[in-house]
């Protein structure tokens, strides 16, 4: 592939960039560099709020780009990666840097611990370097593996250099030991986006599959309305059919992955007969026949009934989903509007409750909602910018610090 040819493949893409709030920038920054890439910015002040974030924020990226792989492990367990996702390695340059900065602040690096990075990677950059591992102490990512573990396991032994790559465990550590926190090199940023952009790109063109679906229905009310939510068009077919255009995309993300269809419970709730059969294909004439095929099985099924067909003679019957009740859907819409999970909403909406509505402090929020001020100050801002939250004045908190903002939950 050409230069040219690699630039006009990323054209418009949009790459999510997540980690704490000191690394996000420039990171984000580098990935810029390349012609055609954005990037969201989207920082947090603790790694277990890496998952909430992508789910929010899913559907205005292509592809999502970690600043390390804690963030990126917790957000794959969490299943909500949707979309192509990778994360900058620390280990190799980036480490061998850290060694060389320790030295030349007189550390006794062989005698250091560290965490997160696999041991193997790490002895083999000791090994690069000329440097004796016998007494170095590794504390490679797991998925149990957490911030406070993290912080036990640096604390133990004599006193000794620590590396990290949390920004939490640095938080923690560096007013006691000599602790220094790994941060990605422009180069390893570049190798992640290039992974990340050769995997993004081949996800797009299959998201770009066609997608045709058949629709048999008495009353076409609603129907424009689920096509667009499809993204999709809707046209009059043969024998009072109706034929819905998509991609894959848009079709995978709305059945959950291909397993449930909230079209067809809605549908059904004003008509008795409710067929439905979408042809996948890689063009439209295949995805029309495959339509026809899921509209025939469909049909054998019953009165309402969904069917999806494949290349390969797969056919995936989908699931008619009933509907969410209200209080839930409305919780799901404002978690995604203003960045939050929809566990955050409800604490808020409890500590609203609690307190008869009045005014809260971001301190109050804070407390209530067992995080650091700051986590609030930025929940609040969040939900201030989405017409769900109003300032009402000053508190003074009776030290020196700033005042406390008075806030009035309007979600």
């Amino acid at each position: 592939m050409t230069e040219n040819s690699e630039r006009e493949a990323w054209v418009g893409i949009v790459i999510g960039v997540v980690g704490p709030h000191d690394l996000v920038d420039d990171v984000a920054a580098t990935c810029e560099e390349q012609p055609g890439v954005t990037a969201l910015r989207l920082d947090y002040d603790h790694e277990s709020q890496a998952p909430a974030i992508v789910e929010a924020h899913a559907a205005a990226v292509e592809g999502w780009l970690f600043t390390g792989i804690v963030p990126y492990m917790l957000s794959r367990d969490a299943e909500v990666l949707s979309r192509a996702a990778a994360f900058v390695d620390y280990s190799g340059a980036t480490l061998l840097s850290a060694l060389v900065r320790l030295q030349h602040e007189g550390q006794d690096v062989t005698g250091l611990s560290i965490d997160t990075l696999p041991a193997a990677d790490v002895v083999a950059t000791f090994a690069e370097a000329g440097l004796p591992a016998d007494t170095l102490r590794t504390l490679p990512y797991r998925p149990e593996m957490t911030s406070k573990k993290a912080i036990a396991f640096h604390r133990r032994g004599p006193a000794h250099p620590v590396i990290t790559c949390l920004s939490s465990v640095h938080e923690a550590l560096r007013g006691e030991m000599h602790v220094l926190r790994l941060a990605p090199s422009v180069h390893s940023v570049r190798v992640a986006l290039r992974q990340l952009l050769l995997t993004a790109e081949g996800q797009a063109q299959e998201d770009a599959q066609i997608a045709l679906g058949l629709i048999e229905v008495e009353n076409e009310e609603g129907l424009l309305r689920e096509a667009t939510a499809l993204g999709g068009t809707l046209a009059a077919f043969r024998g009072g059919t109706h034929l819905l255009v998509t991609t894959r995309g848009p079709l995978h993300d709305a059945t959950g992955g291909f397993t449930g269809l909230p079209m067809l419970g809605r549908l059904a709730a004003q008509n008795q007969v409710v067929r439905v059969g979408f042809g996948l294909g890689r063009s439209a004439a295949e995805a029309e026949s495959l339509a026809r095929r899921a509209l025939a099985r469909a049909r054998r099924i019953g009165e309402v009934a969904a069917v999806l067909s494949l290349r390969a003679d797969t056919d995936i019957v989908l699931e008619s989903v009933s509907g969410v009740p209200e209080s839930e859907r409305n919780l799901s819409v404002i978690a995604r509007r203003v960045g939050l999970s929809v566990a955050t909403i409800e604490r808020l909406l409890e500590a609203r409750s609690a307190a008869g509505d009045e005014p809260l402090t971001t301190r109050e929020i804070a407390d209530r909602l067992d995080v650091q001020q700051r986590t609030a100050r930025r929940m609040l801002h969040r939900l201030e910018l989405a017409g769900l939250a109003e300032r009402t004045g000053n508190l003074t908190s009776g030290s020196s610090g700033r005042p406390l903002t008075l806030y009035r939950l309007t979600l």
